[in-house]
């Protein structure tokens, strides 16, 4: 079994949902708490043993390839400084030579246009795909426990999780097979089923592990919804030809694409952290308590306020 040791990053998107911010500052460079979203995704790909960071990128977001580059001027200045603390944490976030690589999707067409635009800096093995709007919470990263399932099973393994079931018509769902390990056997792939046709209510979640012979597939796959050429048609081709696993992830995922998710990761994660989890916890309960609701904020006051 080909071990998976690449993973590839699709950063071309507008971000249009966090304008004005991202008319000059990439989505995935927004930062959750002290750290841009793109960075808590490539943690993750590097604790599941991932050695090539592959980027697929678009035009201005050079920003993203400048951040995972040695800041000479920063460095320099901490070490004049003798800033110990901070020149270690910028080195351990600093990918190793040759280990990450960026390439351009010029041209709008959808998530499984960018995958294939990895395709030479893939080449014929397996590999992982990370969509860096959703960033994931756990005592182990999603990834790191899809690759465990990968390594039982082979064939391909996309991360699920489960949404209320009158809710299956905003995403792709799974139908669920025999158990497997850890996971369990797709045996079949809807996109955004009405609540009375879905096999299950299991969704795709943002993490993949897919097989090479996809890229044959994308090279020659017809746009679908949206105008885009959509990577869940070509993994229902793909399925035909190979097996699908399913990794139900438990933990918490945050869309980091939309304000509210964005808002969200930004209080879990800094609850998370033991050097501030106490006074952001403290500001949180202090804000809830003093700041009205928007109804009473916009109603007009009766005689007894």
């Amino acid at each position: 079994m080909r071990k998976v040791r690449k993973a590839v990053f699709p950063v071309a998107g507008l971000g249009t949902r966090f304008l004005p911010a991202t008319k000059a500052i990439p989505k995935e460079m927004l930062t959750v708490v002290d750290r841009p979203v793109i960075q808590y995704v490539v943690d993750e790909a590097r604790e599941a043993g991932i050695e090539h960071l592959i980027f697929v990128t678009g035009r201005n977001k050079g920003v993203i390839e400048d951040y995972f580059d040695i800041q000479v001027e920063l460095v320099n200045t901490l070490t004049d400084r003798n800033k110990q603390t901070e020149l270690k944490l910028l080195d351990s976030l600093q990918p190793t030579p040759g280990t990450a690589s960026f390439t351009r999707q010029q041209a709008p067409l959808g998530l499984g246009h960018a995958v294939w635009c990895a395709r030479d800096l893939v080449g014929p093995e397996p590999f992982a795909l990370l969509l860096p709007d959703m960033i994931m919470q756990d005592t182990q990263g999603c990834l790191k426990k899809m690759v465990e399932l990968y390594e039982e099973t082979g064939g391909n393994v996309i991360s699920v999780e489960q949404c209320d079931p009158a809710e299956t018509h905003k995403y792709g769902i799974v139908g669920k097979g025999a158990e497997v390990g850890s996971g369990f056997r797709i045996d079949g792939m809807v996109e955004k089923p009405k609540a009375d046709e879905a096999p299950s209510n299991f969704f795709i979640s943002g993490r993949y592990i897919l097989q090479p012979e996809i890229f044959d597939i994308l090279s020659t796959q017809e746009k679908g919804a949206g105008n885009e050429i959509q990577l869940t048609d070509g993994m229902l081709k793909l399925a035909k030809q190979q097996d699908f696993f399913a990794y139900p992830f438990a933990g918490r995922t945050f869309d980091c694409g939309s304000k509210e998710g964005f808002i969200q990761a930004n209080v879990a994660f800094a609850l998370w952290r033991h050097d501030i989890r106490h006074k952001v916890f403290d500001d949180l309960e202090e804000l809830m308590r003093t700041v009205e609701p928007e109804e009473r904020r916009t109603a007009p006051r009766t005689a007894a306020e």
